[in-house]
Order: structure tokens, then sequence, then C-alpha cells
């Protein structure tokens, strides 16, 4: 025993587990459930028996490194019950929880899995981040700013595709859609009101154009004076609205 009452041995296994959750975590949010244990052990700098020994499998050790970020969500969520404006607070609340879930492949494979009843991060964590998660759906519906007729189900099932697309189409300056583009459109699914949050436009690519009217891409053409219009309808819409000009 030492001084303090902790033996060397004890201390050494309090310090391994650390290294394990801390190399756990960066190798989960990189690559999700994919990840082998093996990869983890290499990163924490300790052998495979010694990952085993404090977790006893790979969802024991992937349900240890995501906890506290639901946990994280959940308290935010309960922290925002009692807001006077719900429901912009409603709609920030996901868009925050979107940006930060896409950027931790672990989150998002456990908010996935949680989703379709296939995982559950740790007893009664999913539940109180779905009850956290109503409350502001509820007050945001009573505001008049949700539409009624979504419930909970629905409401996860949207932000676990939102994850998803946002991931699959980062706004990365390749001609992807602009970061948040996927949120705003879910958001403008959830509203009551027909206004539409206004999009920041997709990148332009190199060799295109945008049409004069509706703002759809138009490739340049290679000859001749560059395209105006993605089409005759638009075409006559401008025409339309000249001739109209002309005549005030």
């Amino acid at each position: 025993m030492t001084d303090g009452g902790v033996t060397p041995a004890r201390a050494d296994a309090r310090r391994n587990r650390a290294l394990v959750l801390q190399a756990a975590r960066f190798a989960f949010e990189e690559q999700g459930l994919g990840v082998p244990l093996g990869e983890i052990a290499r990163r924490a700098g300790v052998g495979a028996g010694t990952v085993y020994r404090h977790f006893p499998s790979k969802e024991a050790l992937f349900r240890a490194t995501i906890v506290d970020r639901i946990e994280l969500f959940t308290d935010t969520a309960r922290d925002l019950a009692e807001v006077m404006d719900p429901g912009p607070v409603f709609f920030r609340f996901l868009s925050s929880v979107v940006r930060l879930a896409s950027r931790n492949k672990a989150l998002c494979d456990a908010l996935e899995e949680a989703g379709a009843g296939r995982f559950e991060p740790s007893p009664g964590v999913g539940q109180n981040f779905d009850e956290a998660l109503e409350v502001l759906l509820r007050r945001a519906q009573e505001a008049g700013d949700v539409r009624p007729d979504v419930g909970i189900t629905e409401l996860r099932a949207l932000l676990v595709g939102c994850l998803s697309m946002e991931r699959a189409v980062p706004g990365d300056g390749s001609g992807g859609a602009a970061p948040g583009r996927m949120t705003a459109l879910m958001c403008d699914a959830l509203r009551t009101e027909r206004a539409v949050t206004e999009l920041e436009a997709e990148p332009v690519k190199r060799n295109e154009a945008r049409c004069e009217v509706c703002g759809a891409t138009i490739a340049a053409a290679r000859t001749g004076r560059p395209a105006r219009y993605c089409g005759g309808a638009c075409r006559q819409k401008a025409h339309r609205a000249r001739e109209r000009t002309r005549r005030t």
C-alpha cells in the first residue's frame, strides 16, 4: 500500500482504463462502431487483453464513450424546458444537436441504432433524451411554431435522417450542399407557416452558370453566348416580365 492507500497496481489499472477510454473516444468519433478493438488498443498503447479486462466487449466500451455526450444533450434540453420563446429555442436546439453530432461518427451511429431500437447507450439514457426532447417539441407546438401532427417518434426519425444527410453531403467546396442545408430543410418541414428559411446557395462549379429566373444550375455553352435560362419555360417567364416592365 502507498501512503495514499492505493496500491501501484490499482493506480496502473486506473491509468490504463483512462488511456483506453480516451483512445476509444477518438477512434469511435472518427470511424464509429466499425473500428476494431485492436486499433483502440494500439492507440492506447496497451495490449488487447488490457482492453478486455476493463471492458468485456466493444459494445460496452462504445457505451462508455458516448453516454456522457448524450447526457449533455439531455441536460441542455432540460435547461431549455421553461424558456420564454420555445419555438426558436426548439429549432436552435435541433440545429445544435445535428451540428455537433454530425462531426462525431460515434454519436451518429449511436443515435441511428437507438432510433431503430437496436441499441441502448445505458439504462434510461436514450429514454431520458427522448423525454427531454419531447418537452421542447410539445412547448414549441403549443406556441404555434411547430406543426401539431408531429410526434417524438417522427422527430427522432427526422433527426437521425438529417444527421446522415449532413454527413453524406458535406459543404466541402467541391460542389456539395452548403453546411447546415439539410438541417434548414428539416426545420422548415416542421414549421407551421409556409415561409421557408433562405438557404445558402450551392457552390457554382467551374463552367456552370445559374438560370436568371429559377436559379437552377446550367452548364455553360462551349461556343457562342453563355446561356441565361435553364429552358423554354424560364425564358418565357423572363420575356413576360420584361414586357410588363415596358408597359409600366
